[in-house]
C-alpha cells in the first residue's frame, strides 16, 4: 500500500501493523519514496554474505571423494 507522509505519520500504527501483516508499505514524499518492512525481512535481503574466499575456505573437506575418471572405453553412436 501506499501512504503519503502526512497520513502515515497519522497512522503510524497503521502502518507498522499493515507492514507486518501485509507486507511491505511504501510512504511517499515529495518526489522520495520509502519501504517500510519488518526487521527479520530486512535482514534476509541484507544479511552479510560471504565473500568467494570465506565459501572456499569454509567449503566441505574433499578427502575421500572419488575423482577418478572411468577408464572403459567410450561406447558407439550412430549419427
Amino acid at each position: 500500500m501506499e501512504w503519503k507522509l502526512a497520513e502515515a505519520k497519522n497512522k503510524f500504527s497503521e502502518v507498522i501493523n499493515k507492514a507486518l501483516l501485509e507486507g511491505p508499505q511504501k510512504v511517499v514524499r515529495r518526489d522520495q519514496s520509502f519501504i517500510i518492512i519488518e526487521e527479520k525481512q530486512y535482514k534476509k535481503l541484507t544479511g552479510k554474505k560471504s565473500s568467494f574466499k570465506d565459501y572456499i575456505l569454509n567449503a566441505p573437506s574433499l578427502d575421500g571423494l572419488d575423482l577418478s575418471r572411468n577408464q572403459s572405453p567410450m561406447r558407439d553412436a550412430d549419427l
